[in-house]
């Protein structure tokens, strides 16, 4: 049987990081030494532990079943340390990091922060604005704000809101939209890196599709909303991008009929966390607003369109 003080920390810290990233390489570069060393631990633990933890194969390091078993309980273990450790920072229990998408963050989160602070000003937030995708169990990460469909290894995604998307346009614009038809006559605004596409919004409309003129294009959906609501014509938005510019009329949806996108916008944390007072002040905070949100947009929306055009069955903006 292996004693526990003979095994040395950097070696186990070595064999979990192989074991999580994959590769020699990607742990070497987490640990900033050099692959050779990290071998050279990873030789020295297997010693130390009288037994094999991985298979030596051409591809790279493989776990045995038991490294598999044992380097779950090591990743397991740092977490906890590295948690330990953040308790005794009394300013980083008190911080809140949320990782989050740009665009989310500008155009939504943060105008809105300074309702979490009145109510909870114990709590300090730090935004990590970010489209990479952080890895919740081994990062100074809480929370994360995420798009997609839920799925995520090794995290725990709750839906905040499905992702709808909807035609937007300048209130000057929306006067020549009379139909759907005349989206031929209007000029679009597209987002170069979308995923979204106008097809789905004119199937849920269950009309043929009468695609706007190709207009003003932008890497950035920032920069199409700020040139829409500047009146060069119509783009395809979703909730959180246009809901502030929808509740004070800066922007409508002029037919009231949005497309859903099988996405959604999550709030992720890690799978296993244990629980904190600040995580659920901001999970509690962040729910009523998305609720208080949607139905400031509902009631823009129902403003904004004629009373014999709005069709509650298909209203979804």
């Amino acid at each position: 049987m292996a004693n526990l003080n003979s095994v040395h920390l950097n070696g186990l810290r070595a064999v979990e990081a192989v074991a999580r990233c994959g590769s020699l390489l990607k742990a070497a570069e987490e640990l900033g030494v050099s692959p050779s060393a990290v071998s050279q631990q990873i030789n020295r633990t297997e010693r130390q532990v009288g037994r094999a933890l991985f298979e030596r194969r051409s591809s790279g390091l493989v776990p045995t079943e038991f490294g598999a078993l044992f380097t779950a309980r090591l990743t397991a273990g740092f977490r906890e340390l590295a948690q330990a450790v953040a308790l005794a920072d009394d300013r980083s229990s008190n911080t809140l990091i949320v990782s989050v998408a740009p665009t989310f963050a500008s155009r939504w989160l943060v105008p809105r922060l300074s309702r979490f602070f009145a109510l909870h000003p114990e709590v300090l937030i730090r935004i990590d604005a970010s489209t990479q995708l952080v890895d919740l169990a081994h990062s100074d990460v809480d929370v994360a704000i995420r798009l997609g469909t839920g799925k995520w290894p090794g995290a725990r995604a709750e839906l905040l809101l499905p992702m709808e998307i909807f035609p937007v346009c300048s209130p000057h614009t929306a006067r020549r939209l009379k139909s759907i038809d005349d989206l031929a006559k209007a000029w679009m605004i597209s987002d170069e890196n979308t995923m979204i596409s106008w097809e789905s919004w004119f199937d849920a409309a269950g009309v043929a599709p009468a695609l706007p003129k190709q207009g003003a294009s932008y890497s950035d959906p920032l920069l199409c909303l700020e040139s829409v609501i500047a009146g060069h014509g119509v783009m395809l938005a979703w909730q959180f991008l246009a809901a502030d510019a929808l509740a004070d009329g800066r922007l409508v949806a002029p037919f009231g009929i949005s497309a859903p996108t099988g996405l959604g916008h999550y709030l992720v944390t890690a799978d296993g966390q244990r629980g904190s007072r600040k995580v659920d002040c901001f999970r509690n905070w962040l729910s009523a607003e998305v609720k208080s949100s949607v139905a400031n947009m509902r009631l823009a929306s129902a403003r904004d369109l004629p009373d014999d055009s709005v069709n509650p069955a298909r209203s979804g903006v």
